[in-house]
């Protein structure tokens, strides 16, 4: 019993930090950094931490004595080879819904909305439990990095159906070829419609999707190295125009009728490209490689360097050679991802614990590391999105930012809750393995009939399960229609009623409002 609490009270103050690779005596016994001949069980752990979720010991056991080369290529082939554990869910099989916009009366709309959530959250249960339970979670997490890095929003895309292709295009190339990523997402019926693609037409091209393209998916900034001009954002914006969306089935469409076929010059090359011609001209560019290895680098080594020194001119130097046999090997993920992770970057004690985990890590690896057991992993679900990662909802087409973003002061005490309340039932029934649970959004426990009940709080749902706000003073909840004038910075648990938002400008973040029924 008093190792369990000591266990407890540890990872309750590491979690509340939430780094990546944290320290220990024998990596800070460790001299210059060098690709380990032997992995020690710390250098096991560091390395199944970043490629994955917190491992088990059982997992670190495993790797312990390995060489690093062979450690990293065993990890990168089987997630190369991994398949979901668990069939898709019941509303993939259905025939597509009536589009939102072609539904005429409000209470149909409403229907349609809470459909989408019911299946949404199914999708995110259905995925928690993949990244809990895979024998091969670097697939996760490849997955996980594809879906922020081409972020959409089943708010917007309001197709749960499109959502769970949008899933397994990434799922099958997260460790794959990213030219052949690239040109998939470019056509996915989601990406089409989150980036106003599918009506874009050669009398009015959008540029939403060309200009994202260039900026967050292919280049990065044109002021850091993109090297692109608002000109050449147009152009893309010209040929990408009559790609479209299927409305029967939702699958993509291209309407020639409504391609503009002119010439067009982008980024120093002339001709009548079509939007495949536009993305290749785009992976061309010596940038893109550059691009993407540096969100790999940020994802499984360090934040990137931000001062001149010789350590971070020693990473840039690594960091332009992978880029370099990433452009060479024809764009192949895998490639990068190994190179990466077989620099001296990757094993230095500097770089140890510089990864602050995002909620999904915190979340997923906690359950694995100890070997929770439960009743639904809904929950753990919808304590991501409490934690400020909600799943399929990315707060914006950047994606979550991460680091420092996953810290503040509401989210650091509910880490330090969750694995509290974890460890708590551990220790009330004086076991290894907890009982089987189930958590409300408020991070308080909850059986599961209340928690189905309250299980769409994470976007807009009918019922409510708590007020919370990062804005004005706490204030006291009245029985009556809640709608507070200066927010508050507490959570209050409340009964079910109709959740609106309230969208005050002072506000840093979303403050809810609840109407409570009528007694």
């Amino acid at each position: 019993m008093r190792t369990i609490k000591r266990i407890a009270s540890s990872l309750c103050l590491l979690t509340a930090i939430g780094t990546i690779g944290l320290q220990s005596a024998d990596v800070l016994a460790q001299a210059a950094p060098s690709l380990p001949v032997q992995l020690t069980a710390s250098q096991a752990r560091h390395l199944l931490v970043r490629t994955g979720f917190a491992p088990d010991q059982a997992e670190v056991n495993a790797l312990t004595g390995q060489s690093a080369q062979q450690a990293v290529v065993e990890l990168v082939r089987k997630a190369l080879a991994a398949k979901p554990l668990y069939p898709a869910p019941a509303f993939v099989a259905q025939p597509p819904p009536i589009p939102y916009k072609f539904l005429k009366s409000k209470e149909e709309q409403q229907a349609m909305r809470r459909q989408q959530l019911r299946e949404g959250l199914a999708l995110k249960t259905w995925w928690m439990r993949e990244m809990i339970e895979s024998p091969a979670p670097l697939e996760e997490r490849m997955t996980l990095f594809w879906h922020n890095h081409f972020a959409t929003s089943q708010q917007k895309v309001v197709s749960s159906q499109a959502m769970w292709r949008q899933h397994q295009l990434l799922r099958t190339h997260a460790l794959g070829n990213f030219r052949t990523l690239l040109h998939a997402v470019a056509k996915d019926p989601a990406m089409l419609v989150y980036l106003d693609g599918a009506n874009s037409r050669k009398e009015a091209p959008n540029e939403n999707f060309a200009r994202e393209v260039m900026e967050l998916f292919t280049l990065g900034e044109a002021s850091k190295g993109g090297q692109y001009t608002e000109q050449d954002i147009k152009e893309a914006a010209r040929a990408f125009t009559g790609w479209s969306v299927e409305r029967d089935d939702f699958s993509f469409k291209f309407r020639p009728a409504f391609h503009d076929a002119g010439s067009k010059t982008l980024l120093g090359r002339s001709g009548n490209f079509d939007g495949d011609a536009a993305l290749d001209i785009l992976l061309e560019q010596p940038a893109a490689a550059l691009f993407i290895v540096g969100k790999l680098w940020k994802e499984f080594v360090s934040p990137l360097p931000n001062e001149a020194n010789e350590a971070n001119e020693a990473d840039k130097a690594q960091l332009e050679r992978i880029a370099q046999r990433f452009r060479q090997s024809g764009y192949d993920i895998s490639t990068a991802l190994r190179d990466l992770l077989l620099t001296d970057a990757f094993w230095a004690e500097s770089n140890r614990g510089s990864l602050i985990k995002s909620p999904v890590d915190l979340v997923v690896g906690t359950v694995r590391q100890f070997d929770f057991s439960y009743t639904d992993v809904m929950p753990f679900a919808l304590k991501t999105a409490q934690l400020g990662q909600n799943l399929l909802v990315p707060p914006n087409v950047k994606g979550w930012p991460g680091q420092n973003d996953w810290i503040n002061a509401t989210t650091l005490l509910e880490r330090k809750r969750f694995t509290e309340q974890l460890f708590r039932a551990v220790e009330l029934k004086g076991e290894s393995k907890m009982t089987p649970i189930a958590m409300g959004p408020g991070g308080r426990m909850a059986d599961e009939a209340m928690m189905r009940e309250g299980a769409a709080a994470t976007n807009k749902p009918s019922g409510c399960w708590a007020v919370t706000a990062s804005c004005g003073s706490p204030k006291a909840w009245p029985k009556s229609a809640l709608t507070p004038t200066d927010g508050c910075r507490s959570t209050a648990a409340l009964p079910t009623g109709s959740l609106r938002m309230n969208s005050k400008p002072a506000c840093r973040r979303r403050c809810w409002r609840c109407r409570l029924p009528k007694p």
